[in-house]
């Protein structure tokens, strides 16, 4: 746990909730009920017409079929007043401010919303992480528990209808954000995957509950079944002041002027400057 006190960050010594605590040393957590039904009604409406407003982005057009980019969103606080509230609801900060900094900030904000399908192009589908290890480490050598594992970056999800077995809900490894590895590359697709002998813990969910989870956790989306209803969510990621925002693509949004841009002649000088690929947050 931290907080911030006059621009450093110190180690945080008050109580916090049971949510923090667990989304510390597990991973991930469920905030049941966050959002009353009213509030996910409107907010669904806003965003349905948010789909329709606004086509695909198609931001990794070179790796996913345009059926599956159609189910992305991105931006969202800039496409929807009640995304731009949601993602500030007090209930979401007050568990994640301890573990981030209270100057945290969103650095992506894309709806999902997946349609009954029985494949997907998407990465989801298959074990991974969303960033890092943000302190990779040999399996060999073990984390001393006396110092609390530093968190980076916390995703959310604000689901927007229940989100049951049936459904494919996303799957965590409790603990296995402090393993500094990711997922075996062997057994990506393997639902028995464990970590320290903790097994898959899946996120089921209703309408108006709110999943927080590690960047750097083990997860994945479980297989749906032929009742599969789709799921339907609305995600943010927030990270430490100290790491970048990626609602935009850099190829959109950077520091860089024309005449500097010109003058570029590697890829590496790119990425050098801050214009970056798309990569998980930004596509």
């Amino acid at each position: 746990m931290l907080r911030r006190v006059k621009g450093y960050l110190l180690p945080r010594t008050d109580r916090v909730t049971a949510a923090t605590q667990e989304l510390q040393d597990q991973g991930f957590t469920i905030l049941r009920g966050a959002f009353a039904a009213a509030e996910i009604a409107a907010l669904i409406a806003e965003i349905d017409q948010v789909y329709i407003d606004h086509p695909a982005d198609a931001r990794a057009a070179a790796v996913r079929d345009p059926a599956d980019d159609e189910d992305f969103r991105y931006a969202m606080f800039n496409r929807s007043a009640l995304a731009q509230k949601a993602i500030a609801h007090e209930p979401i900060l007050s568990t994640i401010e301890p573990l981030l900094g209270e100057d945290c900030h969103v650095i992506a904000n894309t709806c999902w919303r997946n349609p009954a399908r029985r494949s997907t192009t998407h990465g989801g589908g298959f074990w991974h992480i969303d960033a890092g290890p943000h302190v990779p480490r040999p399996r060999d050598i073990a984390w001393d528990e006396r110092i609390p594992y530093p968190i980076f970056v916390i995703g959310a999800h604000i689901y927007l209808q229940d989100c049951p077995l049936t459904c494919g809900p996303t799957g965590f490894i409790p603990g296995s954000h402090k393993s500094g590895r990711p997922p075996p590359a062997e057994r990506l697709e393997d639902i028995d995957l464990d970590y320290e002998e903790h097994k898959v813990v899946p996120a089921v969910a209703q309408a108006g509950d709110v999943c927080l989870f590690v960047s750097d956790v083990w997860h994945r989306r479980l297989p749906a079944d032929a009742a599969d209803k789709g799921r339907y969510f609305l995600q943010a990621h927030y990270g430490r002041r100290d790491i970048a925002q990626r609602v935009l693509p850099t190829s959109e949004v950077n520091h860089v002027t024309e005449s500097a841009q010109a003058r570029i002649t590697s890829k590496r000088e790119s990425q050098l400057l801050g214009l970056h690929d798309n990569f998980f947050y930004d596509g």
